[in-house]
């Protein structure tokens, strides 16, 4: 405890990393005050509570809770996120796009710049969805067209200002502005979940020791998911020795840290938005809706659904892998700077070693994301509350566990810089970033 406190103390000297965190706490305050204040012409009372479960459940805890309570931040982040994903795909695709990742900071410049106005097409057709979807004509205190108008235009600029918060905490705040808005929009339903997992089993379904044994049990999968996050396979490479005058310079060993799971939380991500697919065939083909199959893939707690969404995991993994992690330019990288594998020929050969690798590694990573993903439906199987069971895994818990790890990292990286011990006695922490530098972009989160 004695270090605990010193170590906070020594955070609070550093005048720089001091400003950042408050920045970073002020610039969350504004977003949660802001998750509370309802559309414009919207009755609070009238609103269906339908947006807590199942996919509006999810998309309800990415928001903070701003989705079902008709917030002006009811969209969130996540028409950002759409957006990066979707222009990074077009790095792929489109030659334009693929050009302006090797540009440096101008093509990255133009790349953000095509992503802002993405997002506000996404927001603006998304936001037309949710008030047809979620608010109903009950909860409507103003006329149509008025009505809609008025709040298509309120979450699309209440998106754009999520977005610019996120993007002043990226500056001058700690840790992925981003990301932390989601983070926080997931851990403000941590509490009301374990509040009604315990007056659950308390009130006679289970008793206390089921509810410290699911606690016991969320310890476990968070600890499982961090060996995930931070798991490496590391390539040793040897830099050839140059003098120059009296000076040595190369000659040193390194190591390149292939990270297990290199894709992060995006095949999940890629998996649901196809699992939802089977709940809108019965509304599109209702004389198919009484099938057993379409009924199985369309029960989020039904063995066939999960068993389908986990090998779409696995697959999404080796294909986000392949298109994030370039072995080709990582060989030229290390070849230009004089490095190669200790064994192996410079040039091709190196990126086929590291190339098999990655392909040994990503299967063991793609399987336990797959196993991370299902836990909470298998939770939900067994009796936990469906808005507890969402904490045992999937993308909520990948997502906590990174940007903890991310956030933990840049501060410790203060720390050590200005001389003082970091946040542990036995090692460095490893967030996501710590992984080596590979050609594209990544989403924020």
């Amino acid at each position: 405890m004695k270090n605990f406190f010193t170590t906070l103390s020594n955070i609070w000297k550093i005048e720089d990393l001091r400003v950042r965190i408050i920045n970073t706490l002020l610039f969350l305050l504004i977003y949660r005050v802001g998750c509370v204040v309802v559309l414009p012409g919207v009755d609070p009372s009238s609103l269906s509570t339908h947006a807590k479960e199942g996919l509006l459940g999810l998309l309800n805890m990415f928001a903070g809770g701003a989705f079902s309570h008709a917030s002006i931040f009811a969209l969130g982040v996540m028409p950002y996120i759409s957006a990066s994903i979707v222009v990074q795909l077009l790095g792929i695709a489109v030659p334009y796009f693929a050009k302006l990742q090797k540009e440096g900071e101008s093509g990255q410049n133009k790349i953000n710049q095509w992503t802002r106005y993405l997002t506000i097409a996404i927001t603006a057709l998304q936001a037309i969805g949710y008030l047809k979807s979620q608010i109903t004509g009950d909860a409507r205190l103003i006329a149509d067209p008025v009505f809609t108008i008025l709040n298509v235009f309120v979450l699309t600029s209440g998106t754009l200002f999520v977005m610019w918060l996120g993007e002043r905490i990226t500056d001058k705040g700690i840790g992925n502005g981003i990301s932390l808005i989601i983070m926080v929009g997931i851990i403000a339903q941590l509490p009301g979940a374990v509040a009604t997992e315990f007056l659950t089993r308390t009130g006679g379904q289970g008793g206390l020791v089921t509810f410290v044994v699911e606690l016991v049990a969320l310890i476990a999968v968070v600890m499982f998911t961090i060996l995930i996050v931070q798991g490496t396979r590391k390539i040793a490479v040897q830099y050839a020795k140059r003098i120059v005058g009296n000076k040595q310079y190369g000659g040193v060993r390194q190591y390149i840290p292939l990270k297990v799971n290199a894709a992060g939380v995006m095949p999940i991500i890629f998996a649901q938005a196809l699992m939802f697919i089977p709940a809108y065939i019965p509304s599109l083909f209702p004389s198919i809706a009484a099938n057993p199959t379409v009924m199985a893939l369309a029960n989020y707690n039904s063995w066939p659904h999960n068993l389908l969404f986990a090998v779409l995991i696995i697959l999404f993994t080796y294909f986000y892998t392949a298109i994030t992690v370039n072995p080709n330019q990582m060989a030229d990288d290390m070849k230009k700077n004089g490095g190669f594998v200790p064994g192996v020929k410079p040039g091709m050969a190196t990126a086929n070693f590291i190339d098999d690798i990655i392909s040994k590694i990503t299967l063991p990573g793609s399987i336990a994301l797959a196993i991370i993903a299902v836990i909470p439906a298998v939770a939900s199987m067994i009796g936990v509350t469906p808005i507890f069971a969402r904490f045992f895994g999937g993308t909520s818990l990948i997502i906590l566990v990174g940007v903890i790890l991310d956030t933990l990292q840049q501060i410790e990286s203060h720390l050590l810089m200005r001389h003082y011990d970091g946040l542990m006695k036995t090692g460095r922490i490893k967030g996501r970033s710590s992984a080596p530098a590979v050609t594209g972009s990544s989403p924020v989160i």
